[in-house]
């Protein structure tokens, strides 16, 4: 058995104060927002708890799913490159990024030097020396951990992402590959594919292709973070439906109109007819409250 944990969004906090030419864009917006709301809503210990709580559980690996910082202010990312060292070892942590960590042109470039030993594939071929490169490819046991970017920056008003022609391009072919090779492929992605999945201005803007990807070549299991909610559903595969999981911000106060933090972890299993896949959600549901388990779940994981 091999055990995954998923955490998303965790927004790290407090925010630095940034200076008046920082703010000379779109990141006045986030900082108001950060301000009147973020600080207070994510402004706990619950990331913390959330955790030592996943350390208890002894995941094998860990999956992040983006949107680390906030405004993605040069501060910000150096702060998130400790926090993510105090977490996990780049070999037990695997990172894509969100639209919050490219919020501003030239961000993206910053986060993903800062953080490119969580975001490097374990083929050469597939990296760029002190960069990221994606998809990126880690093999970790049974499965292959495919790691998407749809971060972009946006215009004040817009959260969108995007993978791009070339990447999917990349995608459809990695997974065709891991499927003759008889992985178990997860693939990490910041926004949720599947249609209907947010409002149009928070919306990954190809998810058409993304889903052609995997309609083509096949997974076995999409993780997502993005909307903050907890979320299931299924995307089609050329083996049948593949289940696609969300995870609510992983330091969100319970008692809000959102979800309160919570990861998930997966416990996974090869067997003589293809896959077992065991869903554990844990986290906060009650203001004061400890960490629970919220749910259990079979997945079911389409053979081949």
């Amino acid at each position: 058995m091999f055990r995954l944990a998923h955490f998303s969004d965790p927004h790290l906090g407090p925010l630095p104060d940034p200076s008046l030419w920082q703010l000379a864009s779109k990141r006045v917006l986030g900082y108001m927002n950060w301000r009147g709301n973020r600080l207070r809503s994510m402004g706990g210990d619950y990331l913390a708890r959330l955790l030592d709580d996943m350390d208890a559980a002894r995941p094998d690996h860990i999956a992040l799913t983006g949107d680390l910082v906030n405004i993605a202010l040069p501060a910000e990312i150096a702060a998130a490159r400790d926090w993510l060292t105090a977490v996990a070892a780049p070999e037990r942590l695997s990172v894509v990024p969100g639209n919050h960590d490219a919020y501003v042109p030239g961000a993206l470039k910053s986060a993903m030097q800062a953080w490119s030993d969580y975001m490097t594939g374990d083929d050469d071929a597939m990296t760029h020396t002190g960069s990221a490169h994606f998809p990126f490819l880690r093999r970790r046991g049974p499965l292959a951990l495919v790691g998407v970017s749809t971060a972009k920056a946006t215009a004040p008003g817009f959260a969108s992402g995007r993978v791009g022609v070339r990447q999917t391009r990349r995608l459809t072919e990695t997974l065709a590959g891991l499927g003759e090779a008889g992985a178990f492929r997860v693939v990490m992605i910041h926004h949720p594919p599947f249609k209907g999945a947010t409002s149009w201005a928070k919306r990954l803007e190809d998810a058409s292709r993304v889903r052609a990807a995997i309609k083509r070549s096949g997974a076995e299991l999409v993780l997502h973070g993005h909307t903050h909610i907890d979320s299931r559903t299924m995307i089609e595969g050329p083996n049948g439906p593949v289940p696609v999981i969300g995870v609510p911000s992983a330091s969100h106060a319970p008692g809000g109109r959102k979800p309160g933090a919570r990861y998930n972890l997966f416990d996974i299993a090869k067997t003589d007819g293809g896959w077992t896949c065991h869903l554990e959600e844990r986290g906060f549901i009650e203001i004061g409250g400890g960490i629970e388990v919220i749910d259990r779940a079979e997945l079911v994981i389409p053979s081949r």
